[in-house]
């Protein structure tokens, strides 16, 4: 199910980042990507240790999304979680099973340097979607502020703004 991203992935990836439904409440501007950007994604993730990204691949071997472990941090022992599928996946149960597998390589520290001890990621509120997905999947949401290891983490990593840590709806999964 999981395996390492292929150069041959990139026009599947391409096709989700322009899927407008799809990535509407993502904090990122997937529009503006294009087929070298994700080849350059695929490269770099080759032999990035500070992040996991793996294509999630059905049985025939095709490109359905991409599952990852980000800004890890080994002393820690934290990861943020990102998942992302393609509209020809949705309703397969492979976003479940991407993500119940990568979850599984952080407690195991298979493809990482060593085990990991919490996973953590946010939704943005408007995404009904994926809050059904999570809340239907048993992850508890928290309150970011109570866990004040993962919110230096997230403050330091530079990718949420004040606002965003506020207002998104987090969840932790501890390994």
């Amino acid at each position: 199910m999981l395996r390492r991203l292929r150069e041959s992935d990139a026009p599947l990836m391409l096709e989700w980042m322009h899927d407008e439904d799809l990535v509407k409440d993502l904090h990122k501007n997937f529009a503006s990507m294009t087929i070298d950007n994700c080849k350059s994604f695929i490269e770099r993730a080759a032999t990035d240790s500070s992040n996991l990204h793996l294509a999630i691949a059905d049985d025939n071997d095709e490109y359905m999304g991409t599952v990852s472990l980000k800004d890890i941090n080994y002393d820690l022992g934290i990861a943020e979680f990102g998942i992302v599928i393609r509209r020809a996946a949705t309703g397969k149960g492979l976003s479940a099973a991407g993500m119940k597998e990568i979850l599984g390589y952080a407690s195991l520290g298979k493809e990482l340097q060593k085990p990991l001890s919490q996973i953590y990621w946010c939704v943005d509120s408007k995404n009904a979607r994926a809050l059904r997905f999570y809340d239907k999947n048993g992850y508890q949401r928290v309150k970011i502020e109570e866990y004040p290891d993962l919110l230096a983490h997230i403050e330091t990593s530079g990718d949420y703004s004040d606002e965003e840590i506020k207002n998104f709806v987090w969840y932790n999964y501890q390994v």
